[in-house]
């Protein structure tokens, strides 16, 4: 896209936005990878000689835990010295400046929070929290690392990260909340989301059948580039601050 497109679509944009009242903003990767965070997607998602999809399952974690652990121990050693970048910065200025916002992401890095946003919905869950496969609890623990199989406090089974593996459902309460809030939006903004996982894929397409003006935030175009009224290719650190 020509340096003239991206600004009238940032100037189309950047109206639409601060004439709303209710604006909703979904993330997926490509934002976080802005700040270092790996997509393990495609041929470089290896983790030694493991493919990091095969890793993050249920059947996995139940025919080694001790791996699937060390696993994630080892993307908590990635993520710990990341911070977040100026479009985290960015979505957090909006939140406090709009008077309904909602972020709802795909990621499980954090970054967001460390950026200062608070209205969130996080569809995959968080890395820094642990569940007990016991007795469900579920605490945020930041320790890098964590023992090799770390035991609940409460009733000493064995903790899994709080996370969304490949085959799980979603959180129904997180996913209903994400509904309701599109369903209500005048806005839409997608940031960094190849349009390819579902549900989230899709949301995009339901707020605008409701009426909402929805706009991407994209590196490179994606199977609902032509549908959204506003398309801006281009960082969204880059493209996301020039918003304010």
């Amino acid at each position: 896209m020509a340096g003239k497109d991206v600004q009238n679509g940032i100037d189309e944009l950047k109206e639409k936005l601060w004439q709303a009242r209710r604006v909703v903003v979904l993330t997926g990767a490509g934002i976080s990878a802005e700040s270092g965070v790996p997509t393990f997607r495609g041929e470089g998602g290896l983790w030694r000689q493991y493919r990091a999809m095969d890793l993050a399952t249920p059947e996995a974690f139940s025919r080694d835990p001790k791996l699937v652990w060390e696993f994630y121990n080892w993307r908590r050693e990635l993520l710990t010295p990341l911070v977040p970048n100026p479009g985290h910065f960015a979505l957090a200025e909006i939140e406090r400046r709009i008077p309904e916002f909602t972020l709802i992401t795909q990621n499980i890095d954090g970054l967001h929070q460390k950026a200062g946003s608070e209205k969130m919905l996080e569809l995959h869950g968080n890395l820094w929290w642990v569940r007990c496969t016991g007795c469900e609890s579920l605490v945020e623990d930041r320790r890098v690392p964590l023992p090799e199989m770390p035991a609940c406090a409460s009733c000493n089974a064995l903790l899994r990260p709080h996370v969304v593996w490949f085959g799980e459902m979603l959180d129904p309460r997180i996913l209903n909340a994400a509904y309701e809030a599109i369903s209500n939006c005048d806005l839409m903004l997608v940031v960094g989301t190849s349009g390819t996982v579902q549900p989230a894929a899709s949301m995009g397409v339901q707020a605008k059948r409701r009426g909402a003006t929805v706009a991407e935030v994209n590196l490179e175009s994606t199977p609902y580039s032509d549908i959204y009224h506003i398309s801006i290719s281009g960082k969204s650190g880059e493209i996301l601050p020039r918003l304010l």
